[in-house]
């Protein structure tokens, strides 16, 4: 599973893979709520999920609870491109809620903490 972290105020982004041993305390968290930066090694920041996709690549969408797989018939957001007016479509979407199929989580960070950031992407840099 990878966490993407993303930085507002100067448009940066990270990738970082959790360990397998982490994955277990990240279940059951949804779209909306905060994660503790320390599992990624951000200690002292707190990070909002934004969105998520499973294995094969469907988007979560707010609205469908739980871990299940559905597919809604939407007009617009998450899993659905480009929608003209009146244009709606039945797509494979995937639940608010983390579980095992789980591939990626999107994250803002809503709270900083005191170790500069510029250190964490220079460092992720350097590694690629």
């Amino acid at each position: 599973m990878k966490i993407v972290f993303s930085d507002k105020k100067t448009g940066k982004t990270a990738q970082v893979e959790v360990p397998k041993d982490i994955e277990a305390s990240l279940m059951g968290k949804t779209l909306g709520q905060e994660l503790d930066g320390s599992v990624i090694g951000l200690d002292g920041f707190k990070l909002m999920i934004t969105g998520m996709s499973d294995n094969t690549g469907a988007p979560s969408r707010s609205e469908i609870e739980g871990t299940r797989k559905a597919r809604p018939l939407l007009t617009s957001g998450p899993g659905l491109r480009k929608a003209g007016k009146g244009y709606r479509a039945r797509r494979m979407v995937r639940g608010n809620t983390i579980s095992a199929d789980t591939a990626q989580i999107n994250t803002v960070i809503s709270t900083y903490g005191t170790k500069p950031l510029d250190e964490f992407f220079k460092a992720k840099e350097k590694k690629e």
